[in-house]
């Protein structure tokens, strides 16, 4: 009876560990995708482009490992806004709000693997807004009706992938003209030439406060509206034709992105400030939304062949300090993600004057979706090439 009862005992402790070895040896993609499923269960208040990120992380995921919970928790998930006619539930067309263009790529995902109408009808919905979205004089969409004249870095990524995936499962040739002019417009208007780096946003009309009079710019680079710029350049690429004369021109402004990224990474930590070229000012701090964004489209654009095999080492350094600085033991197969700024705007009420006290003046808070979906994002990139 001895010898069974310690026998039972041993079996249970092997079995012990090697689920705290499993637990362990987990990706990191997949530890962060258990987060999700456990913490965001109830549906967002409204129509949100924050899920959208996190839609994205968990979708690639799915794609890489095929385990079919992934994409049960995004249908599910986006099943509580969208009616069996294809109504979004909270979205209002008429505010012209290009970040509630975001989710379209999820709706069109969902129409491709179940064929079921409604997912279509939502996506055409948001189609027909880029149709009467207003736009600048040079045919910029402006970010937001509330926020006329201005073109912000954050609208190319919630707009333009979206956009050219439309119009390819459409077959409307046309549209790449206007979606290259859209990038076009945004490096013309926000780029300083000296550093690569790009301002946050710029008002054509230079009626805003935090609008330089002469070039309508705001003041800093904020590090995620960067990260919007580069995620929205090399996805965008998934669907540019081949052939489309801009191509070559999209792939030169990443190429340019990378290239400005990488001289202002943190030299010890591997990871970005929230205002990239002020490191050294009081107050700023390392950020991680921005930096998943940064190692995800940087380890994507050398997985396509946009950038050299040598920004493999920039995107590793990255990663690395992503994995030192901001992720954090949860439980057991599950990890946080600390240090995103929940949100970093301009203008609106209160008025947001894009000043550096402004930035840092704003929330940084552990598991926010925008950095939890970039993260997961960078982490299944980087396990795509071999690096845990």
């Amino acid at each position: 009876m001895m010898k069974k009862s310690m026998l039972i005992i041993g079996l249970i402790t092997l079995l012990t560990g090697m689920l705290k070895v499993k637990a362990q040896v987990e990706p990191l993609s997949e530890q962060m995708a258990a987060t999700v499923m456990e913490i965001w269960q109830e549906r967002p208040h409204k129509w949100s482009y924050d899920q959208g990120v996190v839609f994205d992380g968990l979708e690639r995921l799915w794609r890489r490992t095929g385990k079919k919970e992934y994409f049960q928790y995004i249908q599910n998930s986006m099943d509580k806004f969208i009616s069996e006619d294809g109504k979004i539930d909270s979205y209002v067309e008429e505010h012209f709000n290009i970040d509630n263009i975001k989710n379209g790529h999820t709706l069109l995902m969902l129409y491709r693997e179940t064929g079921k109408q409604k997912y279509l009808t939502a996506a055409t919905l948001l189609w027909e807004q880029l149709k009467k979205h207003p736009r600048t004089s040079e045919g910029g969409f402006w970010h937001k009706k509330i926020y006329p004249n201005q073109m912000w870095l954050d609208g190319l990524y919630m707009g333009q992938p979206f956009y050219a995936e439309y119009a390819v499962f459409s077959k409307n040739d046309q549209a790449f003209n206007d979606i290259a002019n859209q990038f076009v417009l945004m490096e013309k208007n926000s780029v300083e030439k000296s550093t690569g780096l790009m301002y946050h946003g710029y008002d054509e009309s230079r009626a805003e406060a935090w609008s330089n009079p002469k070039t309508g710019r705001s003041p800093h680079f904020w590090a995620r509206a960067m990260g919007w710029y580069a995620m929205a350049l090399v996805d965008v690429l998934d669907y540019f034709p081949e052939n489309h004369p801009k191509r070559a021109m999209l792939v030169n402004q990443l190429k340019a992105v990378a290239s400005a990224l990488k001289k202002v990474q943190d030299p010890k930590s591997g990871v970005w400030y929230d205002i990239l070229d002020l490191p050294n000012r009081e107050g700023n701090y390392l950020e991680s939304s921005a930096s998943s964004m940064f190692v995800c489209a940087i380890a994507k654009g050398v997985r396509k062949k946009y950038l050299k095999k040598s920004y493999l080492k920039v995107a590793r350094k990255g990663y690395e300090g992503l994995k030192k600085e901001f992720i954090e033991h949860r439980s057991a197969g599950k990890v946080n993600l600390k240090g995103t700024v929940k949100v970093s705007g301009l203008g609106g009420k209160p008025y947001r004057d894009g000043s550096f006290a402004y930035y840092m003046s704003e929330d940084v808070i552990t598991n926010d979706p925008k950095g939890v979906g970039a993260f997961i994002m960078a982490a299944n990139e980087m396990e795509l090439a071999g690096i845990q």
